[in-house]
């Protein structure tokens, strides 16, 4: 969302050349590495299961197509706006085995454990989640401490500090001494959030300061964040899309839902898949690069046809670069 009002509205043009606002990895199908999404189709061939997902992953390409092309040759593909369409779905046709293609921050990791505590509760068993929610604060941890760093703040996500607050980004002020103020997404809200870091820069300080105070508060949403305690646990290992293995940076099921647990249930095959040729998603994520200076970018990549899922999603950098214009070009906010 913040990427998106800063290409719509020209942000970027309207500041000073000294600041330069990098996208960082906030889009969970940007993420997402293509292994994991041929498993879960690989699982949906197998096993004959209603693959569901949200509308942004039907065009992600894998390895062997994407979810949209393999509706296209035979397999039941469905689109749902939330896990409990999925859940309902298999309520109501007993006969279908029902996969929900699980995704997203802590923003969706609620529903889905809500859903899954639902499930649970009706003893409803043709229905799994394969989890590929992840979680923010390791990844960001694992940009500072990356050799290429180049970020002097943060612009914290709001959609995702509704649910966990301000609290947890304390560590990257008092340990990396960067400055963060979680933002609103309107172009006022990151204009403000960028003074707010400005003056922050300008006095020497580095601090968590909360600009999107009308929706999030300093600990966030409880009741949301003592359901994913209760489904999900930490995954010791999680690949992030040109990132690597980063630990503990994402959600699998709880013991008690193994039930429900498509990896447990069916058997994942951990498929391990290469970028495509060309493609610089890792970089663009990272903010390492611009999309514009990828060799694919608006040439072999496009909306149109995708290779990348920057390209894909609309929540995706590249998408929102090729929409709005070839903008963009020594403080860098990663936001």
């Amino acid at each position: 969302g913040h990427t998106h009002a800063i290409y719509r509205y020209g942000l970027q043009d309207l500041l000073p050349d000294a600041i330069t606002l990098l996208h960082g990895p906030g889009c969970p199908v940007c993420i997402l590495p293509m292994g994991r999404l041929d498993d879960g189709l690989m699982l949906a061939e197998r096993h004959g299961l209603t693959f569901t997902a949200f509308g942004d992953m039907m065009r992600v390409p894998g390895v062997h197509g994407s979810p949209l092309e393999h509706q296209a040759r035979g397999l039941d593909v469905r689109m749902v706006y939330s896990p409990l369409d999925a859940l309902k779905l298999a309520r109501e046709h007993p006969e279908l085995d029902v996969l929900f293609f699980a995704i997203g921050f802590e923003t969706t990791s609620p529903s889905t454990a809500l859903t899954l505590m639902q499930a649970r509760a009706e003893g409803i068993r043709n229905f799994s989640v394969m989890s590929n929610h992840v979680v923010l604060f390791p990844a960001l941890q694992a940009l500072l401490d990356g050799p290429d760093c180049q970020i002097d703040a943060f612009i914290g996500p709001g959609h995702v500090s509704t649910v966990v607050g301000c609290a947890p980004y304390t560590f990257i002020a008092d340990e990396y001494e960067r400055p963060v103020v979680v933002s609103g997404f309107e172009p006022l809200d990151l204009l403000q959030s960028i003074t707010m870091i400005l003056h922050q820069l300008n006095t020497g300080e580095a601090r968590v300061e909360n600009q999107y105070a009308r929706a999030v508060t300093w600990d966030g949403n409880r009741a949301a964040q003592r359901a994913m305690d209760d489904v999900f646990v930490l995954r010791p290992h999680f690949e992030w899309r040109g990132m690597g293995s980063i630990p503990y940076s994402a959600h699998g099921l709880a013991p008690a839902y193994a039930l429900w647990d498509a990896e447990v249930k069916y058997n994942a095959p951990a498929v391990q898949v290469a970028e495509p040729d060309g493609a610089c998603c890792g970089s663009v994520l990272t903010g390492v690069m611009a999309p514009s200076t990828c060799s694919l970018f608006g040439l072999t990549c496009t909306p149109e046809q995708p290779v990348g899922a920057l390209m894909v999603s609309s929540e995706g950098a590249c998408a929102a670069h090729y929409q709005y214009a070839h903008r963009i070009e020594d403080i860098d906010i990663l936001v």
